[in-house]
């Protein structure tokens, strides 16, 4: 579905991605680990069309979309979920959710609508309610509703746990873990190690701008040597 081969970007004169390669199937859910700085934000942002690469290439259904405006990619079906929720705070819970579905899947808007309220129910009871009121964990919810309202073939969730307690926490792996389940494939970039590797198929680890582990996450889990030098476990 999604495959990157030789990935380079940065900003300025700085190459943040050097040589980035990973791939995500159809239906499987892909975690890319790393710390702060390591440039996990960078690979979301060229694969999404908001950072033109330098070189290599990302090839998602076939089709070569480096380079590509960011539009383009979401007509495509590539929808990323920004870390920090990124929600449009004045607007009612119901319009940030329509707002998902500018780009893609305008003619079963109502039918996804409904489909967010069964999913995310405190959303429905918040409906009205101007987004910027919510909580931390129910504005990450409407974060992923709204991307979830453009019908992605590949989802990318950018750091979703980021500053929820651990109570939510779990409930936010537990609401990906149904997603994914329903057949959608997910690119989980995430510093949460355990829960992330509990979760996926396969995972990357990024360092310093390269992947310098990937397999089975529960190789990667079982391995301590792995899990301490690469992820500080």
């Amino acid at each position: 579905m999604l495959e990157v081969q030789n990935l380079i970007a940065g900003y300025g004169g700085a190459d943040v991605l050097r040589g980035i390669g990973l791939e995500v199937k159809p239906g499987e859910i892909v975690a890319v680990l790393g710390a702060n700085g390591v440039g996990k934000t960078t690979l979301n942002r060229a694969l999404s069309g908001l950072l033109k690469p330098r070189s290599g290439t990302i090839r998602f259904l076939g089709q070569e979309i480096a380079g590509l405006k960011a539009s383009a990619i979401v007509a495509a079906g590539l929808i990323h979920v920004p870390e920090g929720r990124r929600i449009f705070p004045n607007m009612s819970v119901r319009d940030n959710l329509v707002l998902g579905s500018y780009r893609r899947g305008k003619p079963a808007r109502e039918a996804n609508l409904e489909r967010m309220f069964e999913l995310f129910p405190r959303l429905r009871e918040r409906m009205g309610q101007a987004a910027g009121t919510l909580s931390g964990g129910e504005q990450q919810m409407l974060a992923i509703g709204r991307g979830l309202m453009g019908e992605p073939k590949l989802l990318i969730l950018d750091e979703p746990s980021l500053g929820l307690s651990p109570l939510l926490v779990e409930e936010m792996f537990a609401l990906i873990a149904r997603i994914a389940g329903e057949g959608l494939a997910v690119l989980l970039v995430e510093q949460n190690v355990v829960q992330s590797l509990e979760l996926a198929a396969r995972a990357y680890v990024l360092e310093n701008g390269r992947i310098v582990v990937e397999g089975p996450s529960s190789r990667i889990a079982a391995d301590p040597a792995l899990k301490h030098a690469y992820l500080g476990l």
